[in-house]
C-alpha cells in the first residue's frame, strides 16, 4: 500500500523576512504521520499573488492533499483567497455561510465590518473549514486545505479536516545513538538501506557534552519492518564500538 501525499504551502513575507517564526508546518508533519499522509514537500512563499497562484497548481498536481497556512485575515496583503480562487479558475465573494460564522463569532449585536467581510471572502464551490477559535473559517477547494497562519487556530482547523481525508498506514520510528561520527557507520547505513529500501533511514549527527555523535532514525508503516531494522542497528553499533 503506498500512503497518500501531501504539501504545505506557507504564505508570508513575515516569515521569508524572519519576523516570524514558522511553527504549523512541524506540527501539521507529525499529525499527518499519525494519519498514514506523507507530507513530501514544504514550500515558503511571499504575499505575492501570481507566486501564489503558481505555487498552488504545481503543488496541487503532484500530491493528494495540499494544506496552506497565512493570508486568509483581514488586511490589505491577506490575499491567499483571491490567488486560490485565481488557481483554481473561479470567482470569489462573500459567502453568506461564512458570514454567518463571523457573526456568530463576533456576536449577535455587533455589526460586521469591511475588514470582517473579507475574511467571509470564499472562493466559488469552495467548502468552508471550521474555526472554533476566532470564528473566521478557511475553506477547501479540490485538495487544497486553505488554513489560517495563526498556530492555535491553525491546529483547531487542521483536527476540523483531518478526519473527512483520504489517509493510509500510520508511521511509526524508532531510533539509536551511536557514540561515534556519521563517517564510522556511513558505509552499513548505506547497506542497511540498500536492502531495506520501504523504510526511511536517517542519520542525524549531535554534540551532546563533549561527545560527538549520531543519532539514527527509523520510519516506517510496518512496526515489523522498524524493529528488524534497529536490530540490525544494534548489531551495526556492537560492531564499530
Amino acid at each position: 500500500m503506498t500512503n497518500p501525499t501531501a504539501a504545505m504551502l506557507v504564505i508570508g513575507d513575515e516569515i521569508l523576512s524572519g519576523r516570524t517564526r514558522e511553527a504549523n508546518a512541524y506540527h501539521l508533519a507529525g499529525r499527518l504521520g499519525e494519519v498514514g499522509i506523507d507530507l513530501r514537500e514544504i514550500r515558503v512563499v511571499p504575499d505575492d499573488h501570481a507566486v501564489i497562484v503558481g505555487a498552488v497548481r504545481a503543488l496541487s498536481a503532484a500530491h493528494t492533499h495540499v494544506f496552506t497556512s497565512g493570508g486568509i485575515g483581514p488586511t490589505h496583503d491577506d490575499i491567499t483567497a483571491d490567488a486560490v480562487a485565481d488557481a483554481f479558475g473561479v470567482g470569489v465573494e462573500v459567502r453568506d455561510d461564512a458570514r454567518a460564522a463571523l457573526q456568530a463569532a463576533v456576536g449577535p449585536g455587533r455589526t460586521l465590518t469591511d475588514a470582517h467581510l473579507r475574511m467571509a471572502r470564499i472562493p466559488h464551490g469552495a467548502a468552508l473549514i471550521d474555526n472554533r477559535i476566532s470564528g473566521a473559517p478557511g475553506f477547501r477547494i479540490g485538495n487544497v486545505h486553505v488554513m489560517a497562519g495563526v498556530p492555535a487556530i491553525f491546529v483547531a482547523m487542521l483536527d476540523a479536516v483531518l478526519p473527512g481525508l483520504e489517509s493510509g498506514l500510520p508511521v511509526v520510528s524508532d531510533e539509536l545513538r551511536f557514540e561515534v561520527g556519521e563517517g564510522r557507520i556511513a558505509e552499513p547505513l548505506r547497506d542497511l538501506a540498500a536492502v531495506m529500501p520501504e523504510l526511511s533511514i536517517g542519520s542525524y549527527p549531535f554534540h551532546d557534552a563533549g561527545v560527538y555523535g549520531t543519532n539514527i532514525v527509523v520510519r516506517g508503516t510496518d512496526p515489523a519492518r522498524v524493529r528488524v531494522a534497529i536490530e540490525r542497528l544494534r548489531a551495526i553499533r556492537d560492531a564499530v564500538g
